[in-house]
């Protein structure tokens, strides 16, 4: 097993199982503070525009303030700066990276000795711990509000600027994350689970994010379509698409009912 910029990441900001902030994206990060905006340095780390883009976005989603600001100007080449919050992620990735450095290496040769009794290294099951989420959404909030039942807790997520969304969990599972207000979580969302429609102002049900939309990208059957919200957050949704009418610039509000929102934290 070899201990690498993978591992020095998911130690440095513990994400486990949302391992969003990696070496890959602390250098596509650097990399528009460089240059000046993300198409270039898509280019230079022979990066898809989109990719770059999705890394930016799903970055700005999981901290409390965007760390980069992008212009219009898509593939051909907006203008984009990274925020003293983004450069503030850099130094704290880079200063951690360097004084963990040391101690991985030593650990190196231990995780990968096999154990006895299972027959293969600590590495290995240290591995096993950095899973992935299938969930095109992770947005990252606060517990703003607690509301439990004898069976199930409703818990609203404060995004940030008047952004919210709430999920309805078990209390067991509320009990077992530790959820309390002012601890940060994080909410999953399948884009399968968000639902598009034209702006209403109508009020009532639990989870309505309005927006406009900022991406789509068409496939034969699916088309994937973005939603730039308030506080520098973003909604990917999934549609048929033949039911995929929004176009780029449109106003749209999402409806995601909060059964469908799957909360964790770090």
């Amino acid at each position: 097993m070899s201990i690498d910029g993978d591992l020095s990441a998911s130690l440095v900001l513990r994400r486990g199982g949302l391992a969003r902030v990696g070496l890959e994206r602390i250098a596509l990060i650097e990399a528009i503070g460089g240059l000046g905006s993300i198409s270039a340095a898509a280019k230079q780390l022979g990066l898809s525009y989109k990719g770059a883009w999705d890394g930016v976005q799903a970055l700005n989603n999981l901290f409390d303030a965007p760390l980069v600001v992008a212009n219009a100007g898509g593939k051909a080449g907006g203008a984009a700066i990274v925020t003293p919050r983004g450069l503030a992620v850099i130094r704290a990735f880079r200063e951690v990276e360097r004084e963990i450095g040391a101690a991985l290496s030593r650990l190196e040769a231990g995780l990968a000795a096999p154990e006895p009794d299972i027959g293969q290294g600590l590495g290995d099951l240290f591995w096993s711990l950095g899973l992935r989420t299938s969930a095109r959404n992770a947005l990252r909030g606060t517990v703003a509000a607690i509301a439990d039942g004898e069976v199930t807790a409703r818990v609203s997520i404060d995004l940030g600027e008047g952004l919210a969304i709430a999920s309805i969990i078990t209390r067991r599972s509320r009990e077992e994350l530790g959820l309390a207000v002012g601890k940060p979580a994080v909410a999953l969302i399948k884009s399968s689970f968000v639902v598009l429609g034209d702006d209403d102002p109508s009020e009532g049900e639990t989870n309505r994010l309005a927006g406009t939309v900022v991406d789509r990208e068409d496939g034969g059957e699916v088309s994937e379509v973005t939603l730039a919200l308030s506080a520098g957050k973003t909604l990917v949704a999934t549609v048929a698409a033949s039911e995929a009418t929004l176009v780029v610039g449109a106003r749209a509000t999402a409806t995601i009912a909060s059964s469908n929102v799957i909360l964790a934290v770090e």
